[in-house]
């Protein structure tokens, strides 16, 4: 099953470790909405979120490889990360009642269509606990109405499971990644990112 947000971080910790929340959760859960789209628009001004800390790419001897997975896009493609050796990769995993997540989606978007040429990937992993049911008619909107941000996603999207989720130590979201192109993660962030210090990452890891 998969997660859902608590307060203004959509933590999926407890998540992975019991089953169902009690009614009281649920009141948390409201509670993490309105704070979510009570912070979108300041966040959609500055081009990210207020509290974006800049990253740094992990040293090359310390990047660890990225795991393995094998999903079906909405296509019905097969997806699987070994295919993108030699590729830049960016993964992302998101979800339809993440703001945050719908926040970062057109700047992935224009990543995709500004770096593809130079050999970058972008993956989205979907997390929505009702899988393509949610996420299908998400993608055939492409504009969102929480946001108001381009969510015609044009690079695959895959829905993900616990095990991914506990393999790439997922605990909330968004959560972006970036994979160089020997397969091994070399930047790995939990929140909103800062576009401009995101895409300045991606372009060293494109060298």
């Amino acid at each position: 099953m998969k997660p859902r947000p608590s307060f203004a971080t959509f933590s999926i910790r407890e998540r992975l470790a019991s089953p169902l929340k009690s009614m009281s959760a649920l009141a948390v859960t409201t509670a993490g909405f309105l704070v979510c789209a009570l912070g979108l628009s300041s966040m959609q001004a500055q081009n990210q979120s207020p509290a974006a800390a800049r990253d740094t790419l992990i040293p090359k001897p310390a990047r660890s490889i990225a795991p393995g997975f094998t999903l079906i896009d909405a296509h019905g493609e097969r997806i699987d990360l070994s295919d993108f050796k030699g590729k830049v990769v960016l993964l992302d995993f998101w979800a339809t009642w993440c703001g945050g997540c719908k926040l970062e989606i057109p700047w992935y978007m224009e990543f995709d269509k500004k770096l593809r040429a130079q050999g970058l990937a972008v993956i989205g992993v979907s997390m929505d606990e009702e899988g393509w049911k949610v996420v299908r008619p998400f993608l055939a909107r492409k504009i969102d109405a929480e946001t108001g941000g381009n969510t015609a996603m044009e690079y695959p999207v895959v829905i993900g499971n616990d095990k991914l989720a506990k393999e790439y130590n997922l605990t909330s979201m968004p959560m972006t990644l970036l994979i160089d192109r020997e397969g091994r993660i070399a930047l790995s962030h939990t929140g909103v990112v800062n576009k401009a210090d995101f895409e300045s990452h991606i372009l060293q890891l494109l060298k």
